[in-house]
């Protein structure tokens, strides 16, 4: 139970949090912020609602409507009582059993100039390695209960992990953005009396009413949102199958085949380990006592059954499509759908002749599936935004989930007629940043924590007592160099990059250029920080 106390916090809160043996403290989060912790750092939910202050009233009206009150603030032991693991799998499975999973495998034959079984190997090995690293930190949820951009104060120090943040929020606002102008294009293509707007705003409006009561709703979303999706996809499976139209298009050689296939590499890398940086986010609520290879294990079923099977039938789907090899003008239905309509053309040549007015109802759910999505990007996005500051910190969580849907509707509305293009291409340009994070977490794991028992999770809101952050500035300024270097997009090819592939598109080795110069540096300078100060 909380109780009163004389002293007071800078937002007027009444009370403080008790510690196991009974007796209330503050520490360096109390002086601050309007909640309490006790003396591992974690904060009892029923202290968000204390007190007579304007942060308060919001919280207690919040929790009248079950809303989660509850954002950066370390779970206690007690409150993690979510002990269903296969909730870590679904969460997952929905957010990648969605269109936009599709639309990467089917870039690999118009847009990389693959063949089908080099293209499909890609797939399956790229997505084995791009999806480990959202596994492994996934397990730090249950062990500490911190949310993953806290967590990265272990490794980026208290000031430096709000350089990460920033990249975080872009990349949550930013790809919400492109996803749900994707789902609207689909909209339209099934009804042209929908425009533009009004697909983003019923789109992202469910996304909102979502990820607004948070952790539990989000979960139970996403538990039961991919199958009408997966039904679809099944679908889309047996009428492209029962068309005759696949072909296995054969493996090409030489420079283009090098450039081609490492370029397609980095977007299917991309899209998998983009869930990383929201990893511990979503088992911050299962009990510590919880298997880590359990966690492990669920989290990866969850996200290599959606990605291979979307992607690779977005693969197939896509050798359909016939090119004039002297105009490269589409020649075939499928062809013209995708050039005409993207994605959401390529789908309807599958399911508009066959199925008609059915297909177009599969198309509009395929298009709802960006909210299963785009619920991780908006809810984690209040996360990062509560990282920045300790005034960010005391808005929360869900209002700042409001504003996160304010400002990728602004992008997207706009963007869907006039800067769509631009906005993916930005994004792919700085969704280099995640190579370069997980090059300086994990060997700050392995090698300078030398594992769990590395970590004091109590110290999270200490500046002092964290990584100075330094080392991982710097190192992330190294990581930047090496994927520019090794970059291969629309913007820019970079000179390591042109010299893979043809020099028209270069091969794109980014990731993996990013992900070592970061790596490298970082074990050098964080020996010679942690020489300097301890």
């Amino acid at each position: 139970m909380v109780t009163a106390k004389n002293e007071k916090s800078d937002y007027d809160v009444e009370g403080y949090s008790p510690t196991e043996g009974g007796e209330g403290t503050y520490n360096h989060i109390s002086s601050r912020l309007p909640v309490y912790s006790d003396e591992s750092g974690a904060v009892p939910g029923e202290s968000f609602a204390i007190g007579n202050s304007m942060y308060a009233r919001v919280q207690r009206f919040a929790g009248k409507y079950a809303i989660e009150q509850r954002g950066i603030e370390r779970v206690p032991e007690n409150e993690r009582t979510d002990t269903n693991l296969a909730k870590v799998g679904t969460m997952w499975l929905a957010a990648n059993m969605v269109v936009s999973s599709f639309a990467i495998g089917a870039l690999a034959i118009p847009v990389f100039q693959l063949g089908f079984v080099d293209a499909l190997l890609t797939i399956l090995f790229i997505n084995l390695l791009g999806i480990t690293p959202v596994c492994f930190f996934s397990t730090f949820g249950p062990v500490f209960g911190l949310r993953q951009m806290v967590l990265s104060r272990f490794y980026f120090g208290w000031y430096g992990v709000k350089i990460i943040a920033v990249f975080n929020i872009l990349a949550c606002v930013g790809w919400s953005s492109v996803n749900v102008i994707v789902g609207a294009q689909l909209l339209n293509a099934v009804n042209n009396d929908v425009p533009g707007y009004a697909g983003i705003i019923i789109i992202a409006a469910a996304t909102f009413l979502v990820t607004l009561f948070g952790y539990k709703v989000v979960h139970y979303y996403e538990f039961y949102s991919w199958i009408p999706s997966f039904i679809i996809f099944l679908i889309v499976l047996g009428e492209f199958a029962h068309s005759g139209a696949f072909v296995n298009l054969p493996m090409k050689v030489g420079n283009s085949e090098a450039g081609g296939v490492l370029s397609f590499a980095a977007s299917v890398f991309g899209f998998a380990t983009g869930w990383t940086s929201y990893a511990a986010d979503y088992t911050v609520y299962q009990p510590h006592t919880v298997s880590r290879v359990r966690t492990f294990a669920w989290t990866w079923a969850g996200l290599i059954f959606p990605l291979l099977f979307t992607e690779m039938l977005g693969l197939a789907v896509a050798t359909a499509m016939t090119f004039d090899p002297e105009t490269f003008e589409p020649t075939n239905s499928y062809a013209i759908g995708y050039e005409s309509s993207g994605i959401g053309g390529l789908l309807a040549a599958v399911l508009f002749p066959p199925l008609g007015r059915f297909g177009q109802f599969c198309l509009v759910v395929l298009a709802l599936s960006i909210i299963a999505n785009n619920c991780p990007n908006i809810y984690s996005v209040g996360l990062s935004l509560q990282v920045l500051g300790r005034w960010t910190q005391a808005v929360p969580r869900f209002i700042w989930t409001f504003v996160g849907t304010l400002v990728y509707c602004a992008i997207a509305i706009p963007g869907y007629s006039h800067f769509e293009s631009v906005l993916e291409n930005f994004m792919l340009v700085i969704g280099y940043w995640l190579a370069i994070y997980e090059g300086i977490a994990l060997p700050e794991h392995f090698i300078f924590k030398r594992g769990i028992r590395g970590y004091d999770p109590a110290i999270y809101t200490t500046p002092h007592l964290l990584p100075p952050g330094i080392a991982a500035i710097l190192a992330f300024c190294f990581g930047v160099f090496g994927a520019v270097m090794g970059m291969a997009q629309v913007w820019f090819i970079g000179p390591i990059g042109k010299h893979i592939g043809t020099p028209a598109y270069g091969g794109d080795i980014g990731f993996p250029l990013a992900f070592a110069f970061a790596f490298v540096s970082y074990v050098g300078l964080r020996t010679l920080e942690k020489g300097k100060f301890g």
